[in-house]
């Protein structure tokens, strides 16, 4: 409604005075403030805020009459009364303001373009130079106790109880009556008052008074503190004709301040609080309509300490009051009570270091013109340091205050005396959709905080100051605003302003009833002052601003209120009629045409024009319309909303007679229903919201009428219908009034996403200037306002459960189900009435929560809105809570069963808070297995840590259970973010030639490593829970999910593969487990080349050359010096760079990211491996490094093969088999994963899977490996035996089902017959050689064995690495680099020496 903005502005005067001014008074149009000091009246004007004239009173004459004490202007400007201390009125004629004449002018450089257009006409509006002169003083013998204005007489009220009636003009003998106070008749009510005088006024006299307009009489408040209110019973004011009522029980009154557009009469008390009465039209008494006061809610110290009230000031729009009290202080109420700000509390009252402030004591203060200014004067300065003066506040207001036609949109409009303040959307969304009936977006107008902020024009402002009213299309891209004069208006499409062209056209009219849009149209309800006659004005948006191009209709009486509905245009005028004009656009010009439809006249039930608030057309209905058969007539306009004062009017169409089917009647000359009595539908109503559009999901929100209602919240008619077209309960009203609360001051429904918006003050404190001349302003802070916007779903379903009307609510509820905060919706509900009724002093006959909860069971979110309400609510009232909805164990089952699992999560904490602990351990460890085998691996850290403390007795602390899970990509081993695998040691222990399997984890967050040392029967339970995941993996041939649940988990792989080596580690049937790697890592069957004979793998030819080309280019390659000749103190770096790799793979990198950190581009990789014979198979098998290394090589084959294309040509069949090899490769991801797990698999020394994972990589490395180990005599017979059988059974299924795997299978059929004829004795323990070591003491060199060439064989970079490549070498060998003075057979063998080691496997 109003909003503080910024800090407040001060005046200083420039006359030297030792007197502080103590008394400020307005003139009718705010234009001029009278200030009084006690010898001195001075003129301000308001804009600027200058002093124009001051009167200083001679020493003499103020010894005579006494200091000033009060001012009043006569309405016309022309006179000012001042009363003082010793009875006297002092008369003064204000002289001058004539049009010529000016205090200051404004001057402008030269050359600019401001220069006067028009002869005679004020470009600006200048303070205007005028006198005061003193006429002949009034004596009346007594100290005055109030001054009030009427028309042509001055009302005073002296300390002897006498009331004075001074005609302005004429003050002689008939120009004054006395009445006295005694002489009128007070009493209860007017109908009990014919009793005489009262007998208890003796001694009394008036304090205050002040007259209200629209109620015609006076409220006064008495010097015993008792509240009245005089009426004159006719014209004139005489004793005998008037009339006075009390206000019953009420003895503490300090000040009256009367509101005249809702007939309100504020009485400010002692005791603090602001009494709001009414009178009552039937009994003539006066009703307590209600209390501003401070609740110890929200002001818990102050509240009962602020001291009497001693001013009231209602805006001039009569929407707001302000109350300041003896203690200082400011507050603002709306017209029914809404408080909007104080002054007593936050920021206000406290520095930003903790320390109190003391409030500023206000002695007087006024409203500004339109309310855009407090002007108030600081009593006594609280520090003798502070400067005095007068403030200035600056307020921004919403345009409801006074263009209430704005009610049917759906953006906020803010007004300050030279800005607009709107809520901003985006607005490509209302470019991109059409104008009429856009598609619903207004979630964007919730994401943000900002205001837009439109500065007005500074030319239009210069000359139309103040800004009276604004109006907003309802695209929210186009304002109008308009002052004293013509109007403007604004786009946000262009950012720009239009003016009126003709400065004359734009002098020549004022607009008195409002302006409001109507498509792109301006439509202005004004008066022309040339024609001297009201006028209805529609001017185009796209159309320069100009008479030329507007339609003009004439009116018959002065318009007050506008409004539009559809193609309706709604006017509200002076002689209490309202008029409906049809408006659409002309086919043949651009300008629209205007007639008029019907005219209604409400002078019977309105007593004062100025009392209708708002007067707007809707489509809503009570019984007589709602009818399902014909949901047309929704649209058409049905009936008129009147806010007459405050009480809501509803005018309906009278369908009783006969009607005429629309079809029936011809256009032109349809004439449109009568209409019925009016129907009083609410009370203290300060706005009305309502909508034309119409949605057949969501009728209840789009139907429904929202009422802002003061202190009282806001109250909603809502529509009911009956469900699936069944004919409705005859004892069932059809609409029903619910009233609920806010937290905010509502501006505007939004309809269809169930949300209001508003605006609130808000504060930022400043203590900058803390010192010996602190300004009086900077006592308060910097004040801003905010967007703010609330949700009350949950208050109208939660009123409609009250009143048994649950399957309204269900069809209300269902129809808001897709909103993204329906959720936090049903959690309120249920959080709001657990809090009022588990927290009730006395026994609840009728709880609602039993039905809340079964309401929610509706809905598939019941589970999570009652956990997550109790998580966010004290544990005392669970107890509550759980009887309602059910026992927390029973949903806990209920969300595994939906696999909900997070939301289960959150129920173990309850169930850890409510139950013995054996209780959670068993509900946890079902959370735990359901997690593990779904992958839901954070999830299964908190089990983890969960089932810990359980064990550890840390249950003070339940660990937080996240309601949604953290993403994490399951497919990636994600182990090496947080451990070190000790993957190849340093340099210091190459001297020793065997080593242990025992590898050395460091996991952070493994689950079983940390407490190992304590031995506890936890951990023993956790372990045997992922024990027992990990076999159930294995039996089950899901080697993916066992690699991302140690990855995951930090499972201790390697050691369990050990213990369980020869027994779920086995592998029963080869061909299945092979097909099922296939699928589980996306990797495709190898497909045979067609032309199988000619391939280039056996003629050797490609194989050769390449061979060549490629290690002529290793010699020049850096990359390969720097990898392939490395020391072995630089290796794990190595190692490590390899692991980095790895990590690539969470991410969902391209190819060519991931060849940007694994140093190569897998295509290639891939590409090449087959072709230089797969060299890198036997090159390092599974090797932690091989990918690093071998890239390098790659590398460089890569360019010198693109450099000698020309040189070396591939044949057709030679490409083809490339192409083959490529598509015979599966994913980069899954190739590094199956290589991870086959140097698992070999380091726990499980055989039979390594052959499966060699297998399916093709690996002819891999299977001589592992075969070579079967000789060993540790290896037991039946793994020998597991690996003969199932390579058989492979070679049968690939002849029979899978050609493709043939040719790899022939390549290694020498390992095969080794196998077969294997020898019955065995090797030496030395000489097992496992090629997968990849920790091995000594050096880089990886599962391989032979990643990278030892140290001693390196000879610089050209070295003459493979020239003595054998001829006959299968396909599957790659032949290593040998050492000049050693054939590649004694290279290989040294290799396998310093390998060694011993096969004790822990």
């Amino acid at each position: 409604m109003y909003f503080l903005t910024g800090w407040p502005r001060r005046l200083l005067c420039p006359l030297r005075s030792d007197e502080e001014p103590f008394h400020i008074q307005p003139s009718s149009q705010r234009l001029y403030f009278a200030l009084l000091s006690e010898t001195q009246l001075s003129v301000w004007f308001s804009r600027p805020s200058v002093l124009i004239v001051s009167y200083i009173e001679s020493a003499k004459a103020a010894a005579q009459f006494g200091f000033y004490q009060k001012a009043e202007w006569k309405p016309d400007n022309s006179m000012i009364a001042v009363a003082t201390a010793r009875g006297y009125i002092l008369l003064f004629d204000v002289l001058g303001g004539g049009d010529d004449k000016y205090l200051y002018e404004p001057v402008y450089p030269k050359g600019s373009p401001r220069v006067k257009v028009t002869p005679g006409y004020k470009e600006e509006q200048c303070a205007p130079a005028l006198s005061l002169e003193m006429k002949k003083p009034v004596d009346l013998e007594a100290p005055i106790t109030s001054l009030h204005s009427l028309q042509e007489d001055l009302l005073v009220c002296t300390a002897d109880g006498y009331l004075h009636v001074l005609h302005w003009d004429g003050l002689g003998s008939n120009g004054r009556r006395a009445i006295c106070l005694t002489t009128i008749p007070f009493s209860l009510d007017l109908h009990s008052a014919r009793a005489g005088p009262s007998l208890d006024l003796e001694g009394v006299f008036i304090r205050c008074m002040e007259y209200c307009v629209t109620l015609d009489g006076f409220a006064v408040v008495l010097s015993d503190g008792r509240l009245g209110f005089i009426t004159p019973l006719s014209n004139t004011i005489t004793a005998d004709q008037l009339q006075g009522v009390w206000a019953a029980d009420v003895s503490d009154g300090t000040c009256v301040a009367v509101n005249n557009k809702y007939r309100l009469m504020a009485f400010g008390c002692a005791s603090g609080a602001v009494l709001v009465y009414m009178i009552d039209t039937a009994t003539g008494s006066m009703q307590l309509s209600h209390k501003l006061e401070l609740t110890p809610k929200h002001y818990p110290d102050i509240y009962n300490k602020t001291g009497a009230v001693t001013l009231i000031r209602w805006s001039p729009d009569c929407s707001v009051a302000m109350v300041t009290w003896e203690c200082g202080g400011l507050s603002l109420w709306s017209v029914f009570g809404a408080h909007l700000i104080c002054t007593l509390g936050e920021d206000f009252t406290h520095r930003s270091d903790g320390t109190k402030k003391e409030p500023l004591k206000i002695s007087c203060m006024s409203w500004g013109a339109e309310g855009y200014h407090l002007w108030a004067e600081a009593a006594a300065a609280p520090q003798p340091c502070l400067q005095a003066g007068i403030l200035q506040f600056h307020f921004i207001k919403s345009a409801l205050t006074v263009n209430p036609c704005t009610s049917n949109q759906e953006q906020v409009l803010l007004h300050g005396e030279d800005r607009l303040y709107l809520t901003c959307g985006d607005p490509t969304q209302i470019h991109s959709s059409p104008d009429a009936h856009r598609p619903h977006t207004h979630l964007t107008l919730l994401g943000h905080k900002h205001w837009h902020v439109v500065q007005i024009h500074s030319t239009y402002l210069e000359s139309n100051w103040p800004i009276r009213f604004a109006a907003i299309d309802t695209a929210g891209q186009c304002m109008a605003v308009a002052g004293r004069r013509g109007f403007a208006h604004y786009s946000l499409y262009t950012r720009k302003w239009k003016l009126f062209g003709n400065i004359t056209q734009e002098q020549n009219m004022m607009v008195t009833g409002g302006l409001a849009w109507w498509n792109d149209f301006v439509v202005v309800a004004c008066y022309n002052f040339i024609d001297q006659q009201e006028q209805l004005r529609l001017y185009q948006r796209s159309s320069n601003l100009d008479n030329a191009f507007a339609s003009v209709s004439r009116l018959q009486s002065d318009t007050l209120l506008l409004n539009v509905f559809r193609d309706m245009v709604i006017l509200f005028r002076a002689d209490c009629s309202i008029c409906l004009y049809g408006v659409q656009r002309r086919s043949d010009s651009p300008a629209a045409s205007v007639e008029l439809l019907q005219e209604v006249s409400m002078s019977r039930y309105i007593p004062h024009p100025a009392l209708v608030v708002s007067v707007t057309l809707t489509s809503v209905r009570t019984e007589t319309g709602i009818t399902l058969k014909a949901p047309q007539q929704a649209c058409m306009a049905e009936s008129i909303m009147l806010n007459l004062a405050g009480q809501l009017i509803m005018l309906q169409r009278d369908r009783s007679g006969p009607q005429v089917r629309e079809k029936e009647a011809p256009a032109v000359n349809r004439k449109l229903l009568p209409f019925c009595p009016p129907v009083v539908l609410a009370q203290c109503v300060e706005n009305v919201w309502t909508t034309c559009r119409s949605n057949k999901k969501k009728r209840h929100l789009l139907e429904a009428l929202w009422l802002s209602c003061g202190e009282a919240g806001m109250k909603v008619w809502l529509p009911l219908f009956p469900r699936d077209h069944r004919k409705p309960h005859s004892f069932l009203s059809r609409r029903i009034m619910l009233p609920f609360h806010l937290n905010i001051y509502p501006l505007a429904v939004l309809f269809e996403d169930a949300l209001v918006l508003g605006a609130t003050n808000e504060t930022v404190p400043y203590d900058g200037l803390q010192g010996a001349a602190e300004p009086l302003e900077a006592l308060f802070p910097y004040c801003t306002v905010e967007r703010t916007s609330q949700i009350y779903l949950h208050h109208i379903l939660r009123q409609l459960l009250v009143r048994n009307l649950g399957e309204q609510a269900l069809m209300l509820a269902q129809s808001c189900a897709a909103l993204p905060y329906f959720p936090h919706v049903m959690e309120l509900m249920v959080h709001v009435v657990l809090e009022e009724e588990a927290t009730s002093r006395e026994p609840i006959p009728d709880p609602l929560l039993p039905t809340v909860a079964k309401f929610i069971t509706e809905f598939p979110l019941f589970l999570q809105t009652i956990v997550h309400c109790a998580r966010k609510t004290e544990y005392a009232l669970w107890n509550y809570l759980f009887a309602a909805v059910g026992n927390p164990k029973d949903l806990f089952e209920e969300c595994l069963m939906a696999q909900d699992l997070d939301t289960a999560a959150s129920y173990l904490i309850i169930l850890q808070n409510m139950e013995v602990p054996a209780v959670s351990r068993q509900h946890a460890t079902l959370l735990f297995n359901t997690a593990l085998e779904q992958g839901k691996w954070d999830l299964c850290r908190h089990m983890i840590r969960f089932l810990k403390a359980i064990g550890s007795g840390e249950m003070e602390t339940p660990p937080p259970t996240p309601t949604t899970q953290e993403p994490s990509s399951t497919g990636g081993f994600e182990f090496f973010r947080n451990r070190s695998i000790s993957l190849s040691q340093s340099a210091d222990s190459v001297s020793t030639g065997k080593f242990n399997l025992q590898k050395t984890f460091s996991m952070p967050t493994g689950a079983s490593a940390k407490g190992r040392d304590a031995d506890c029967a936890e951990n023993m339970y956790i372990d045997m829970m992922l024990w027992r995941h990990a076999r159930h993996l294995l039996e089950q041939v899901r080697l993916r999910d066992l690699g991302c649940f140690s990855a995951q988990l930090g499972f201790e792989l390697i050691g369990w593969l050990c213990r369980e080596r020869n027994r779920v580690a086995r592998v029963d049937d080869f061909v299945s487990a092979l097909k099922r790697l296939h699928k589980d890592f996306l990797w495709p069957f190898p497909v045979s080349p067609a032309g199988g004979v000619s391939s280039p793998l056996k003629n050797g030819r490609c194989r050769s050359v390449l061979s060549a080309r490629l290690l002529k280019s290793q010699s020049a390659d850096s990359l390969l010096n720097s990898d392939m000749d490395t020391a072995p103190p630089q290796a794990p770096p190595t190692s490590h760079t390899w692991m980095d790799g790895l990590e690539q793979r969470t991410k969902d990198t391209d190819a060519a990211s991931s060849a940007a950190s694994n140093q190569h581009s897998p295509q290639t990789h891939d590409a090449f491996l087959s072709l230089l014979t797969n060299k890198v198979e036997e090159y390092s098998v599974g090797s932690a490094t091989d990918l690093t290394e071998t890239s390098s090589v790659v590398d460089g084959d890569w360019t010198m093969v693109d450099e000698n294309s020309s040189t070396l040509s591939l044949s057709q069949a030679e490409l083809e088999h490339i192409s083959m090899e490529l598509a015979n490769k599966g994913p980069h991801k899954s190739q590094v994963q199956l290589r991870y797990l086959l140097h698992v698999f070999l380091e726990a020394g499980c055989l039979e899977w390594c052959v499966v994972i060699g297998l399916i990589l093709r690996d002819a490395g891999v299977i001589k490996q592992v075969i070579s180990f079967l000789d060993n005599p540790e290896v037991p017979g039946e793994t020998v035996q597991s690996v003969r059988t199932g390579l058989l059974a492979v070679d049968a299924w690939a002849s029979a089902d899978c050609l493709g795997y043939r040719p790899f299978l022939s390549l290694i059929q020498p390992q095969l017959q080794r196998l077969l004829d294997a020898a019955p004795e065995q090797v030496q323990p030395e000489a097992f050689q496992p090629a997968g070591q990849s920790a091995k003491p000594g050096g880089p060199e990886g599962p391989g064995a032979t990643a990278a060439p030892r140290p001693e064989d390196g000879r610089g970079p050209a070295a003459p690495l493979g020239l003595a490549l054998p001829p006959l070498e299968p396909a599957g060998g790659f032949a290593r680099p040998p050492t000049e003075d050693r054939p590649p057979e004694q290279a290989e063998e040294q290799s396998e020496e310093e390998g060694a080691y011993d096969c004790t496997l822990s």
